[in-house]
C-alpha cells in the first residue's frame, strides 16, 4: 500500500492537468494560427468596421434630407435679457433630437447658421430637424423678433474659399468667457465682416451646431478626468512627502540641532525624529469636474467657418479676421483653429485628410467634432441670439443704394465712410422718401445737402420747387444749373428787387386764366390771409366773412372775363379794397355778375353787407394796405395775368426757385398766399389718375419763416401730398420753434430724419426719436457737414448712420458751368414772365379802370343797375 501511494497521486495529477494543457494547447495553436493567418481577423474586422460605418453614414444622409430652417430678424430694439437667451437655448438643445430613434447621434444637431453675404450684415438662420419647427418657431424674444420659414441658400462657386475648424483648448472643465450683452457679442463678428464686399464675391459663414451631450461620453470623460486629478493629488503628495524627509534630514543634520541635543540632556537621544508624510487630498468632484459636474444645460458643440471671395487673399485675411473674432470669448479655455501650421502651410480642414469630413459636415448638417467640445447653454449666451440693439451694424450696399447721377428713381443723401475707409455717395429710393426733415445749426450744412439732393434731381429729370426766404441758395445752385438741358425748364420768382433795373415775375392769385376752380380759389386766398394774420371762426369771424364774400364777387368777375377772353381785365386781391370802400365799383361789379352769384352770396350783400359798419372793415384793408404800399409786391400781386402756375409746374417737371423776399409781415403774408395756393393746386391733382401723377418736391429752406406765415397750410402739406405724389422737404435750425401741428405732423411722417450739430436741447427731439441713439450730446459734437440720419428703404427703417453732406463744388464737380450762369439767369426770369418794376407797377394801378371797364360792359340794363345800386348801398 505504501508503494502505491505515490503513483496513485501522480496518475490524478496528471489526470487533473490535462485539460488545463489542453486549453493551454489550445491557446497556443490559436495564437499560432492567428500569426500565421493574421490578416484574416483583420480583414473581417475592418469588413465589418466598414459596413457599419457606411450603414451609419446612410441613416445619418436620410435623417438629414429632412431639415427646415428659419430666419430670425430682428427689429430695431431688440433687447432680450439672459432669461430669455437662456430659454431659447434650452429649446435650441430640445430640438436637436426631434428625430426617429434610429437615426445616429451625428445628425441629432440643431445649427446656427451666421452668415454675411452682402444682404445683411450677419443673417442668422436655424437649421435642424424639420420635427423640431414647431418649437424653434415660438421664440421666447416675442415681438423683438420675427421668425420666417427660409428657403436653401445656393452659392455662386468662388475662386478662393477657406475652410475651418475651431476646437476647444484648454483646461476641458473651465468655461468661456463670460462676454456681457452690452455691447453685444455678436459685435467683434459683425466688425470682422463689416468690410464684406458682395461685388467681389466676399462671403463668410459661421455654423455652430448644438447637440445635447451623449451619456457614455459624459461619463467616461468624467471618469478620466477624476482619474487624472486623483493622479495629480497622488504625485503632489509624494513630491510634499519628499520635500519633508529632505527637510526633516537635513534639520537633523544640522550643527544647531547636534548642539541642541548636547545641551539638553532631557530629550531623548535614540535615534531619528519620526516624520509623518502628508496624505493625498481628497478629490471633490465639483472641484475636479468644473463644469462637466452636473449634467443639466450641458451640451456639445461643433464650429465650423468658411471664407470665400473671387479676389486672392480676401477670403484668408478674412478667416484671420473671425480668428480674432472669437479671440474675445476666450477663457479658461478658448477657441482656436484646429490644425498645425509649418511654414506658410496650415495642415487643418482645408487639407488632406479633414477637407473631405469637413465638407460632408458641411454640408450635411451632422455634428460630429474631433474632440468632445462640451460646453454649458451659459457659455453660448452671445451665439443664441440675433444681433440686438446693442451691436452697432454697418451699412451694406444693399441697405442703401449708391446715388447714380441721371437716375430719377434715386435721391442723394451724402457720402458714407465705410469701417475700410471706402466712401460712397448713398441715395434713397425716390418712390419711399415721401417727406423728409433737416435740423440743425446755421451753417451745418442743410441747406448744402438739399441743394445737391434738388440739383441731383433736377437733372435726372424731375420737377422741384425751391422756396428759400433768405435767397441765399439760387447764386449757390446757379452754376450746377446751368445746363442748355434745364434752361427750359427753370424759373426764377424772386421778390428781391435790386439793382437799377429790377425785373419781377407777377401772380394774381385770384385769376382764373388758367383753368382754377372759383372756389377753390376763394377758400386758397382766405385761408393765406386768416394764416397769416391768425384769424379763426371763434376770433375773427366777420372778417373772414367779409373777406370770403368780397373774394367771391371778384373770383366771379374774373371767370366771366375769362369766359369772355378778356383776361387782362381781371381783378385782383387789391380790388378788395375797392369793392368794400367804393360804393361806385361795388354796385357795377355786383350788377354785371348778378346772374353768376349763387343765391346765398347775393342775399348776403343785399341784407348783410349794408348793416356793417365802416370800422368792420379797417382788419382787412390793413394787409392790403401794406401790400398795396410796396411796390414790388403791388407790382407782383397787381398784374390780370400771371406767369406762376405751380401747377402746371408740377404737371410738366418744372424747376421753380421762389424767393419771396424776407420775414416780415408783409412778406409772411407773400409767402402764406403762395404755400396756400400750392395747397390748392396739389390737392387739385385729384383730377388726375393716380398711375399719371407726376412726382414733384418742394424744398422749404427756413422752416421756421414759412410756418411763422402759415402753420396749418403746412402741417396739412406733412400730411396730404402724399396722395398726390408731392413730396415735401423742409429744413429748420430749431424743431421745438415750429408750431405744434407741423412739429408733429413731420415728425409723424417724415421718411427721412436728419440732423447736423447744434445745441444738445435743439436735437434732443430728433434724437429722441431714434432712441437716443446716437445722444443728442454725440450728435452735437459733429463736424461741419457731418449729419446722423435715418432713412426708409424698401419698407424699412435705416439708420441712424452718420454721414457726410455733399458738397456741391466737390459731387457736382462736373456739372458746373460758370460761364452759363448769366444766359441761365436771364433765361429763368424770363420763363417767369420777369418784367421791369416800375411797369408793372403802372400797370397795377391801372388796372382798377380796366376792371371797371369791363364790368360796365358786362353789366345789364340801366334799370336794373339802379334797383342793384339802391339795395347795396
Amino acid at each position: 500500500m505504501d508503494a502505491a501511494t505515490p503513483y496513485l497521486t501522480d496518475r490524478a495529477a496528471h489526470v487533473a492537468a490535462g485539460p488545463v494543457l489542453g486549453v493551454l494547447a489550445g491557446l497556443a495553436d490559436a495564437a499560432g494560427w492567428v500569426i500565421t493567418y493574421w490578416w484574416v481577423p483583420v480583414a473581417a474586422a475592418l469588413t465589418i468596421w466598414a459596413i457599419s460605418t457606411m450603414a451609419v453614414r446612410r441613416l445619418a444622409q436620410k435623417a438629414s434630407a429632412e431639415r427646415m430652417a428659419l430666419e430670425l430678424v430682428p427689429s430695431r430694439h431688440f433687447n432680450p435679457g439672459l432669461e430669455e437667451i437662456f430659454r431659447r437655448g434650452v429649446q435650441l438643445a430640445r430640438a436637436s433630437t426631434s428625430l426617429p430613434w434610429w437615426a445616429p447621434r451625428r445628425s441629432k444637431a440643431v445649427q446656427i447658421r451666421l452668415r454675411a453675404d452682402g444682404s445683411s450684415p450677419l443673417r442668422y438662420r436655424i437649421e435642424g430637424p424639420a420635427g423640431g419647427e414647431r418649437l424653434l418657431s415660438i421664440t421666447p424674444f416675442g415681438p423683438g423678433v420675427s421668425v420666417k420659414r427660409a428657403r436653401p441658400l445656393a452659392d455662386k462657386p468662388r475662386e478662393h474659399a477657406v475652410r475651418a475648424e475651431f476646437i476647444l483648448r484648454g483646461k476641458p472643465t473651465a468655461p468661456l468667457r463670460e462676454v456681457p450683452l452690452e455691447p453685444d457679442p455678436l459685435q467683434p463678428l459683425i466688425d470682422a465682416v463689416c468690410d464684406l464686399r458682395a461685388e467681389l464675391g466676399d462671403l463668410a459663414e459661421i455654423r455652430l451646431d448644438i447637440q445635447r451631450a451623449p451619456k457614455w461620453a459624459l461619463r467616461a470623460s468624467r471618469l478620466q478626468l477624476m482619474s487624472d486629478a486623483r493622479r495629480r493629488e497622488q504625485r503632489e503628495a509624494q513630491r510634499a512627502a519628499r520635500w519633508v524627509r529632505r527637510d526633516a534630514g537635513g534639520l537633523e543634520d544640522s550643527l544647531a540641532w547636534q548642539l541642541n541635543q548636547l545641551v539638553s540632556p532631557r530629550q531623548s537621544a535614540g535615534g531619528r525624529r519620526l516624520v509623518m508624510p502628508p496624505v493625498p487630498r481628497r478629490v471633490e468632484p465639483g472641484e475636479a469636474l468644473g463644469k462637466l459636474a452636473d449634467d443639466d444645460h450641458l451640451v456639445r458643440v461643433q464650429l465650423l467657418v468658411m471664407c470665400a471671395s473671387n479676389i486672392e487673399g480676401r477670403a484668408e485675411a478674412r478667416l484671420g479676421q473671425l480668428q480674432a473674432a472669437f479671440d474675445v470669448f476666450g477663457g479658461g479655455s478658448r477657441w482656436a483653429m484646429r490644425g498645425w501650421r509649418i511654414g506658410p502651410w496650415r495642415l487643418g480642414a482645408d487639407r488632406w485628410p479633414s477637407r473631405r469630413g469637413f465638407e460632408r459636415r458641411w454640408r450635411l448638417g451632422h455634428c460630429q467634432p474631433p474632440r468632445p467640445n462640451w460646453v454649458r447653454l451659459e457659455e453660448l449666451t452671445g451665439l443664441l441670439k440675433p444681433p440686438t440693439v446693442h451691436c452697432r451694424l454697418p451699412l451694406l450696399a444693399g441697405d442703401l443704394p449708391t446715388f447714380e447721377f441721371g437716375n430719377p428713381a434715386l435721391l442723394l443723401q451724402g457720402i458714407y465712410r465705410a469701417p475700410d475707409g471706402r466712401r460712397r455717395l448713398i441715395a434713397s429710393y425716390a418712390t419711399e422718401t415721401l417727406f423728409e426733415v433737416g435740423v440743425g445749426k446755421a451753417g451745418g450744412g442743410k441747406t448744402e445737402r438739399a441743394l445737391a439732393q434738388a440739383i441731383g434731381w433736377a437733372h435726372a429729370g424731375g420737377g422741384l420747387m425751391f422756396l428759400d426766404p433768405h435767397r441765399d441758395s439760387w447764386p449757390r445752385a446757379l452754376p450746377f444749373l446751368a445746363h442748355d438741358t434745364l434752361m427750359n425748364r427753370i424759373a426764377l420768382v424772386d421778390l428781391n428787387a435790386h439793382g437799377p433795373a429790377p425785373q419781377i415775375s407777377s401772380w394774381n392769385p385770384l385769376g382764373m386764366h388758367q383753368g382754377q376752380v372759383a372756389h377753390e380759389v376763394v377758400e386758397a386766398t382766405a385761408d393765406a390771409f386768416a394764416s397769416a394774420l391768425g384769424w379763426d371762426d371763434a376770433s375773427a369771424p366777420r372778417a373772414l366773412t367779409i373777406l370770403t364774400s368780397a373774394l367771391a364777387v371778384l373770383v366771379t368777375a374774373n371767370e366771366a372775363a375769362c369766359q369772355a377772353g378778356r383776361g387782362e381785365d381781371q381783378a385782383t386781391v387789391f380790388h378788395v379794397r375797392a369793392l368794400l370802400t367804393d360804393p361806385d365799383f361795388r354796385t357795377a361789379a355786383l350788377a354785371g355778375i348778378q346772374g353768376r352769384l349763387d343765391e346765398e352770396t347775393r342775399a348776403w350783400w343785399q341784407t348783410v353787407f349794408p348793416t356793417l359798419p365802416p370800422d368792420s372793415f379797417a382788419v382787412i384793408l390793413n394787409p392790403i394796405t401794406r401790400l398795396a404800399a410796396n411796390p414790388v409786391t403791388r407790382a407782383f400781386l397787381g398784374q390780370p395775368t400771371g406767369r406762376y402756375n405751380i401747377r402746371a409746374a408740377m404737371d410738366t417737371r418744372m424747376i421753380v426757385w421762389v424767393c419771396p423776399g424776407g420775414n416780415g409781415p408783409t412778406d409772411r403774408l407773400i409767402t402764406a398766399l403762395l404755400a396756400r395756393d400750392l395747397l390748392r393746386a396739389v390737392r387739385s391733382r385729384r383730377d388726375i389718375p393716380e398711375a399719371h401723377r407726376v412726382p414733384f418736391r418742394p424744398y422749404f429752406d427756413e422752416l421756421i419763416t414759412l410756418t411763422g406765415a402759415a402753420p396749418e397750410t403746412i402741417a396739412s402739406m406733412f400730411e396730404d401730398f402724399r396722395k398726390y405724389k408731392v413730396h415735401v422737404h423742409g429744413m429748420t435750425q430749431l424743431l421745438a420753434r415750429l408750431p405744434t401741428p407741423v412739429r408733429l405732423s413731420l415728425v409723424q411722417n417724415a421718411s427721412t430724419l436728419a440732423s447736423t450739430a447744434g445745441s444738445q436741447s435743439a436735437i434732443a427731439p430728433i434724437t429722441a426719436e431714434w432712441g437716443d441713439n446716437p445722444a443728442s450730446d454725440l450728435v452735437a459734437a459733429l463736424d461741419r457737414y457731418e449729419h446722423y440720419m435715418s432713412l426708409t428703404v424698401k419698407g424699412r427703417r435705416v439708420g441712424p448712420v452718420q454721414v457726410t453732406g455733399p458738397h456741391l463744388d466737390e459731387v457736382f464737380a462736373d456739372y458746373a458751368r460758370p460761364r452759363q450762369t448769366a444766359a441761365l439767369e436771364r433765361a429763368a426770369r424770363a420763363m417767369a414772365g420777369a418784367e421791369p418794376l416800375d411797369q408793372l407797377t403802372t400797370r397795377a394801378t391801372d388796372q382798377l379802370d380796366r376792371v371797371n371797364r369791363f364790368l360796365a360792359q358786362l353789366a345789364p340794363a340801366t334799370a336794373p343797375a339802379a334797383r342793384l345800386q339802391k339795395g347795396y348801398q
